[in-house]
């Protein structure tokens, strides 16, 4: 892991490829959040920030490398939540038959992503992908 930028409402943080990255950006995640007052919905930021954050790992991160989180905040308090990995693909959400079976591992983070955030997508960087998600202010 290296150093974070902090600014008042955006926090960044590069993890490596490696399993404790997940907790690790849960953690750095729940931080903000309460620093910023961001209460109302903290569960539901979480579970994406560990669905994304395990997406990067096992499909978008590759040996060597890491992934950024970044965790921005409006004045509004609005908060989008973005992954970037440099890895290929595009991540999709698992779909019929996939959606509920124990055994559909490819997609189904998505799926809570989908369910939980207010609106999520992919946007192409170089090298990689971004995968973020955004909650309204309640």
């Amino acid at each position: 892991m290296s150093e974070d930028v902090i600014h008042t409402h955006h926090r960044e943080r590069f993890y490596r490829r490696e399993r404790r990255s997940v907790p690790a950006a849960r953690e750095f995640a729940r931080e903000a959040l309460t620093e910023w007052g961001y209460g109302s919905r903290e569960d539901e930021v979480l579970l994406c920030v560990s669905e994304l954050a395990t997406n990067a790992l096992l499909h978008g991160v590759p040996p060597g490398r890491g992934f950024l989180l970044l965790l921005r905040r409006d004045l509004g308090g609005a908060l989008r939540v973005e992954v970037h990995d440099s890895g290929g693909g595009r991540p999709h959400m698992a779909e019929g038959p996939e959606r509920g079976r124990d055994q559909a591992e490819c997609g189904r983070g998505l799926v809570l992503v989908d369910a939980l955030a207010d609106k999520w997508d992919v946007a192409d960087r170089d090298p990689g992908k971004i995968v973020w998600c955004e909650f309204a202010a309640r």
